[in-house]
């Protein structure tokens, strides 16, 4: 006896004898009719055994941390990917609350699918359903080794076992060796899930357009089928590759608020201007928006080297890390290094455009040393490019310059812009200077 009377739990259940299960009184063109549903007093959260037992079956073990509470967008992905990959988690726990049709999930590899796919999975055995989760060269292995004669199952049954389980998730369709019968029990096993309309899960990383056309018509049915492609990355890859850019400011971790040294064998003029130039970038860390720019240039114009303006732009940079914000700290150069990286003949084909953008988009630009005038023309167009787009949309940004003599005029015109562009002259000697000046 597994399911008891709510009223007395010492007695089986009045609506299904203990059995768990029940049948509707119902007319014959009535969908219930024949079938058995679960007793509504034997919740499925109570059939613990048949929950394990349907985890097991499912093949979801290996992919127990891939929940819809842990998939994450990596937010400095350019916009058109994270949309693309919002929306695909939209429709995944759509469909995983109500599975109705097919769900097709394209993408590259590691851009989420096989997540998203298992987590609808983990969705429905929490339900009670009957998941299968295989991938497709795993599922013709399966198929193959049921035509040994010492195999627990015949051919037929394991075929109908896969056909026909509640929800069937297969992943990495495309990848398999396409030989005429493994394109034939393919095209059997999915025609008969798409005529019966079973819920189903596909993922694949080939053009749709290169699989067999038996299956491409069916996969192209908007009627059955909701078809969310994903255009992110492999956030393995792209991880390895903004984790570099981003590491810079590691580089400058003694370069903080609290280790700005503002006294130290200075003038009282030099001290106050420091303590002035430190507050205003600590009220700027506090509340970001527009551009943050400290010059060098003294009060004769000329160039002032190691007077802090690095150490104060690292130490917004630190605020604002520490406060959740995304941040790159790089020099002009090595953002151009960065981005003609990304032309190498071993590069994905849309490596420099998610890069170009990471770098439009962050939450947080600090370019240190920027000086345009020497430099070549595509890192001119591509810096303009860069700055011009965050100038436009006001997104916080700092930078440090030498003297605005080796900045390009169009450039020049946005840095003296007051409504977007805040600018400080670092007038202080070097700290080198400094201490070599007698201890007061």
């Amino acid at each position: 006896m597994v399911c008891v009377n709510p009223q007395n739990p010492a007695e089986p259940c009045p609506l299904c004898s203990g059995m768990g299960v029940i049948k509707y009184d119902v007319p014959v063109e009535d969908r219930r009719f024949g079938k058995l549903f679960r007793c509504p007093n034997y919740p499925v959260e109570a059939d613990t055994e048949r929950q394990e037992r349907l985890r097991r079956l499912s093949n979801l073990e290996a992919f127990d941390d891939k929940q819809f509470e842990n998939f994450e967008v990596n937010p400095n992905y350019p916009p058109p990917e994270r949309d693309s990959l919002m929306r695909a988690f939209d429709a995944a726990r759509t469909f995983a609350i109500q599975p109705e049709g097919w769900l097709l999930l394209e993408g590259g590899y590691g851009c989420g699918k096989t997540h998203l796919a298992a987590a609808v999975g983990h969705h429905r055995l929490k339900q009670g359903d009957f998941v299968l989760f295989v991938t497709t060269p795993d599922l013709l292995d399966y198929l193959r080794q049921a035509y040994d004669p010492r195999a627990e199952s015949t051919f037929d049954e394991t075929f109908d076992r896969v056909r026909n389980a509640t929800m069937l998730i297969l992943d990495d369709l495309g990848v398999e060796n396409p030989s005429p019968w493994a394109q034939e029990k393919l095209f059997q096993l999915l025609n008969h899930r798409y005529s019966h309309k079973r819920p189903t899960i596909i993922t694949t990383n080939v053009n749709i357009n290169d699989l067999d056309a038996r299956l491409r018509s069916r996969l192209l049915d908007t009627q059955i089928v909701h078809h969310a492609r994903i255009s992110a990355p492999d956030y393995r890859t792209f991880r390895s590759n903004e984790d570099r850019l981003l590491a810079n400011l590691s580089n400058y971790a003694d370069m903080t608020f609290a280790n700005f040294d503002a006294n130290t064998r200075l003038t009282s003029a030099e001290s106050q201007h420091l303590q002035r130039l430190q507050q205003a970038c600590m009220s700027y860390a506090a509340n970001p928006h527009g551009w943050f720019v400290l010059t060098g240039d003294d009060a004769d114009g000329k160039t002032q080297h190691g007077n802090g303006k690095t150490h104060l732009a690292a130490a917004i940079a630190f605020k604002r890390r520490d406060a959740g914000d995304t941040v790159i700290f790089a020099t002009a150069a090595d953002m151009m290094d960065y981005l003609r990286e990304s032309y190498s003949a071993t590069s994905i084909s849309n490596r420099f455009e998610r890069r170009f953008q990471m770098l439009r988009d962050v939450k947080l630009l600090v370019v240190d040393d920027l000086a345009t005038r020497q430099a070549s023309e595509w890192a001119r167009e591509k810096i303009f490019q860069i700055l011009d787009y965050r100038y436009v949309r006001r997104l916080p940004t700092v930078i440090t310059l030498k003297n605005m003599g080796e900045i390009e005029s169009r450039l020049t015109s946005r840095l003296l812009d007051e409504r977007c562009c805040v600018m400080f002259k670092v007038v202080a000697p070097t700290y080198a200077i400094r201490m070599k000046r007698n201890a007061k």
